[in-house]
């Protein structure tokens, strides 16, 4: 049934000795473009599903699958030595004689035998034929071959692999620098959105690792953070069932891992939920019946009046320190950590801030805070800080009636305290109910909280993935130099530098700056940059993104671009699928996204290279976010980067 595989790409195995087993033989194993197939055949003539239950006749047989499911663990972690992704590996029983039968049985999936070249056939190409190669090298050494002849006349025989010294495959195979190499070239060619399904093989280990509470996966830019994170939402689907949640704070970058996880694991993805988190506390809200009112204009318009009420002599007004400043400590630092009384407030460690307040100047803010937050409700409008405060006491009164196996959030420096303890209660501290992944280097915005001030303790269950894929030294070397010595306010609960990196022997030109002497001069400059850039081979208009640190810097350059005539899709509106247009937006929006190149149009001098920070606490503060929203820009770049300085 299965041998017109062999004609597009696959490999089948017949009668291959257990692993670790002398005596135990697989049936079958199927090793091609798909991934690889486990394949157990069984003659139940007469087999019935319920609840996720099989029964032959009356009798019930489902522990008969276990030591299938047990086979297919034991092959994802022999193939995880190589960097093959769990959700690649599939365990299959086909019903003998049988047709039109499709049911899931855990991670076992059960056909009849005329259905099973479709089943195999339907996952398409997940893999280059060199990572067939390395595939099936390893697979050869797990399965040993049986002594006896195989009795199925249609398989093709052992196959011969490729002898040349050129050959990718040929040399040590669990040398992870040489397998990464060899398949580079086949990953690098594709489309920016295209995910293939080979990790490095500390990746491949970590989605299936199991933490016996709430985890933590953190890394610089580059290290493969979110994609290790959407494997494993994918494998804890996979295992246990029920439904995952992942979330994170950029409002449309949910939409973008969505589109991923269908590409990367399109057998799981309608039980893996993508939401940001102010989406996710309203649909709460909205769905238990509590009235909101989300007006982000009237909140602004609100702490303009009652700042604008405040006399000139008031401590605030007097401190040097702009308005925004203040909004963003109520913001971040008390409604973020959802502080309610002053006493709490009045000896908080304002972790991430650089002035030092005094009791005066607490007591002012304080005051504006109450008189703000009155003046919200006079209004009868909330904010964005009050959509998640109140979603946490919702599920604080009531639990969720059915709740996740899994909530993942990514990007989690981004998110303030009560996000993540809102987040936290969802999964609670059941094992693998909760994981963190991000980098606090990437953080841009102020105030930060400790995992141990919301409750939560990591107690070890801690990743650092240490090796950059994405960029060029080049590109990482030029970037790095924006965060050279940079501190900040780590959620473990210190202060804390960047993890070191080492990146993979991936070289590339230099990033380009070029100044120009107005905006006029820049935007042809930005022209003439993405049209240079397009007559690269193997670089389509998707492949770029232009990334700007304001809106309206955005806007401009997109129009600039569109009155080039070059197709324009702004990452407000991008959804993840393949686009044959120039992405442009904000680097706020730019965030877990990656390009091929990166053009940064509205760069000041002054904010590149070794410039100096001011010495003023407010100033430093701004400056050192923007460098490091700078930093997470010139990351998103794989191959070329160019920076538009006026």
């Amino acid at each position: 049934m299965l041998a017109p595989l062999s004609g597009v790409g696959y490999h089948l195995l017949a009668d291959r000795r257990w692993p670790g087993s002398t005596r135990a033989q697989v049936d079958l194993v199927v090793v091609g473009p798909g991934g690889v197939f486990v394949v157990d055949t069984k003659a139940w003539a007469e087999v019935m599903v319920v609840a996720e239950r099989i029964y032959l006749g009356e009798a019930e047989v489902t522990d008969e699958l276990s030591s299938l499911e047990q086979l297919r663990a034991v092959t994802e972690e022999a193939l995880a030595e190589v960097g093959l992704a769990p959700g690649e590996i599939h365990a299959v029983v086909a019903l003998a004689g049988r047709h039109g039968i499709d049911h899931r049985i855990g991670t076992v999936r059960i056909v009849g035998e005329k259905d099973a070249l479709g089943c195999i056939a339907a996952h398409g190409n997940r893999l280059t034929p060199s990572q067939v190669d390395v595939v099936l090298r390893r697979v050869l050494e797990v399965f040993p071959q049986v002594n006896a002849p195989a009795p199925v006349n249609v398989v093709v025989d052992e196959p011969v692999l490729p002898a040349s010294p050129a050959a990718p495959v040929q040399e040590a195979l669990l040398d992870d620098a040489e397998v990464q190499a060899a398949l580079m070239q086949g990953i690098l060619a594709q489309p920016i959105e295209e995910w293939m399904s080979f990790l490095h093989p500390d990746q491949a280990r970590l989605v299936r690792r199991s933490f016996n509470g709430p985890s933590r996966i953190r890394g610089a830019a580059g290290t493969g953070k979110t994609v290790v994170g959407l494997h494993r939402a994918a494998h804890l689907v996979r295992i246990r069932g029920g439904r995952v949640l992942v979330t994170t704070f950029v409002r449309t970058l949910p939409d973008v891992l969505q589109q991923s996880v269908r590409r990367l694991a399109p057998d799981v993805a309608d039980r893996i939920e993508f939401v940001g988190v102010h989406a996710f506390a309203l649909r709460l809200l909205r769905t238990r019946g509590v009235t909101v009112d989300l007006d982000p204009t009237q909140a602004d318009d609100a702490f303009a009046t009652v700042w604008d009420r405040l006399p000139s002599s008031d401590p605030l007004k007097t401190s040097g320190a702009k308005p925004g400043y203040w909004q963003k400590e109520i913001d971040y630092v008390l409604k973020g950590r959802g502080i309610t009384r002053w006493e709490t407030y009045a000896d908080l460690d304002r972790r991430g801030r650089r002035r030092r307040l005094g009791v005066e100047q607490r007591r002012a803010v304080w005051e504006l805070y109450s008189a703000y937050d009155a003046e919200l409700r006079r209004r009868g409008v909330h904010d964005c800080a009050d959509v998640v405060l109140l979603a946490e006491a919702e599920v604080r009164r009531r639990p969720l009636d059915e709740p996740y196996v899994g909530v993942i959030v990514d990007e989690a420096q981004d998110l303030s305290g009560a996000m993540i303890r809102l987040l936290h209660s969802l999964a609670a501290d059941v094992t693998d109910g909760f994981t963190l992944i991000g980098d606090g280097q990437q953080s841009i915005y102020p105030g930060g909280y400790s995992l141990s001030e919301v409750g939560i303790s990591l107690a070890g269950r801690g990743v650092v993935l240490d090796v950059n894929y994405r960029n060029t030294a080049q590109i990482l070397e030029f970037a790095s130099r924006m965060v050279a010595g940079d501190e900040f306010a780590d959620i473990e609960g210190a202060m804390a530098r960047g993890d070191a990196v080492r990146t993979v022997e991936r070289t590339g030109p230099e990033p380009v700056v070029e100044h120009a002497r107005n905006f006029r001069e820049r935007d042809r400059k930005l022209v003439e940059r993405t049209r240079a850039v397009l007559r690269e081979v193997g670089t389509r208009p998707g492949d770029i993104g232009v990334l700007c640190l304001t809106r309206s810097a955005a806007s401009r350059a997109a129009e600039v671009l569109r009155r080039a005539g070059t197709e324009v899709v702004m990452l407000e509106k991008y959804d993840g699928s393949e686009v044959d247009a120039v992405k442009v937006g904000t680097i706020k929006r730019a965030k877990g996204l990656e390009f091929k190149q990166v053009l940064l149009p509205d760069v000041r001098p002054e904010q590149l290279g070794d410039a100096q920070p001011p010495d003023d606490g407010p100033e430093r503060e701004r400056w050192e976010r923007l460098r490091r929203e700078l930093y997470v820009a010139m990351t998103r770049a794989r191959d070329g980067l160019w920076v538009g300085v006026v």
